[in-house]
């Protein structure tokens, strides 16, 4: 008889990683499989940022799952602390999105005007206005557009987390796990091929980055996912220098724990090669500096790139794959991997556990109000007591407030689907826009 899980997960970054969570925290097995180690791939190299305001030019489905994923950011860190201990650096100082030319502080202006009709916190500040929360800021400000709500956590950590979570409410994880395809039978997923060998399950989700439509493709199904190299470097100061996050086009400086900044990013697309260029890091050495003048006395730490996957419209596929039964994609996410991953997790756990049709299925109570849990705790205290917060009338209203959002997401790329069509209608600031040597990036 054939061994199965009742969920396989494909690709270990940040993305599957926070399915397995969500899946295991609803009393799913699950097997967690990643081709090397877990969450080194793009998610190692992230730069944290929660910035669901600072880069949507619209208010499309993107920026209102964005804004709905940064809100589950401060119980997501509760609860991942609870279960394992891991801090995820979770941090609500604000961003500023600063001008340093007419071009930008027009759009930074009209984007203001966007987000406040949207009820979101933002407000245009001044040069001398910028300059007092930020001294270091550089003389060639024009000003800059303070986002409040924005955020940033530790990538790698929250990576981390969700894995470590996933794996204490019993989800079983395989590192260097060669996927080779896809198994199917009579139009269901039914499992997939390793290296070692065949693993079953009732349903496979694909979350394997940039390698997921080369999955894909194996069982006919055209995913297009390309990958985009991002090269970033970090600086070591004797004494904080920044606060906020700072956020200009070609360039973020990300202050970290430590007096670290994380300074990124460039753009490589179609590039698997993962070496860091010195043309790269150079020019993006001269935007922190136009930025952050100081940041050049700072001591040199260290420089790396990652992978991000991209979509032809800029907008990741979450969803169920067409044509195949029991058979799930999230991938594509780009530079909103980190940002996106709670809600990611809880709508793929939502499909795999309802069809589709009854998503609200309970989850453990993770005990948070009662006082924190301590990592001795065994798997079965965590499980003892089960909450149905998800069938409330919130919950429900909640997930079918995300539902309406899905079509924009759909791994369903049919000239029939609603995905394609709204392609066709350029209603996605995405759409059309070229790629630039340097750009900001998370």
């Amino acid at each position: 008889m054939k061994h199965m899980n009742d969920v396989i997960i494909v690709g270990g970054g940040v993305i599957g990683s926070s399915i397995a969570y969500n899946l295991a925290k609803r009393g799913q097995s699950v097997m967690l499989l990643d081709r090397g180690r877990l969450g080194m791939e793009a998610s190692a190299a992230a730069g944290g940022m929660l910035g669901a305001q600072s880069e949507m030019e619209d208010t499309g489905p993107l920026f209102q799952w964005a804004r709905q994923s940064r809100a589950m950011f401060p119980q997501l860190s509760e609860e991942l602390k609870a279960l394992t201990g891991i801090d995820i650096g979770l941090v609500r100082e604000g961003l500023l999105n600063v001008a340093l030319s007419d071009v930008q502080e027009q759009e930074l202006r009209a984007r203001e005007k966007l987000q406040r009709a949207a009820g979101e916190q933002a407000e245009w500040l001044s040069a001398a206005a910028a300059s007092k929360l930020e001294p270091a800021l550089s003389e060639a400000t024009r000003g800059a557009l303070y986002l409040p709500g924005d955020g940033q956590v530790e990538a790698p950590l929250l990576a981390a987390a969700f894995a470590q979570a996933a794996r204490v409410l019993g989800a079983k994880v395989q590192e260097f796990a060669q996927v080779l395809g896809l198994l199917t039978e009579r139009g269901r997923a039914v499992g997939v091929m390793t290296s070692e060998g065949p693993l079953y399950s009732d349903h496979v989700v694909v979350a394997a980055g940039t390698w997921s439509g080369q999955l894909m493709a194996g069982i006919g199904v055209d995913l297009p996912v390309y990958p985009v190299k991002g090269e970033c470097f970090s600086v070591l100061t004797t004494k904080p220098l920044l606060r906020k996050t700072l956020f200009t086009t070609g360039c973020y400086i990300v202050p970290k724990a430590g007096g670290r900044l994380l300074v990124g990013a460039t753009v490589v697309p179609n590039s698997y090669d993962r070496k860091v260029s010195l043309a790269g890091l150079a020019e993006l050495m001269d935007r922190a500096r136009l930025l952050m003048p100081a940041i050049g006395e700072a001591e040199w730490e260290k420089a790396w790139s990652g992978l991000r996957p991209q979509t032809a419209d800029g907008l990741p596929y979450i969803g169920k794959v067409p044509g195949y039964d029991g058979l799930y994609a999230a991938c594509g996410h780009y530079r909103n991997g980190i940002l996106l991953s709670p809600i990611t997790g809880k709508v793929i756990a939502d499909f795999v556990l309802g069809g589709g049709e009854d998503p609200f299925q309970p989850e453990l109570e993770l005990g948070l109000e009662t006082g924190s849990m301590t990592r001795s705790e065994t798997r079965s205290e965590i499980r003892s007591e089960i909450r149905s917060e998800t069938r409330s009338d919130t919950g429900k209203q909640t997930f079918l407030a995300m539902e309406s959002l899905l079509d924009a997401f759909s791994p369903d790329l049919s000239g029939q689907s609603k995905r394609i069509g709204r392609r066709e209608g350029e209603l996605f600031s995405a759409i059309g826009k070229e790629l630039h040597s340097i750009e900001a990036a998370h």
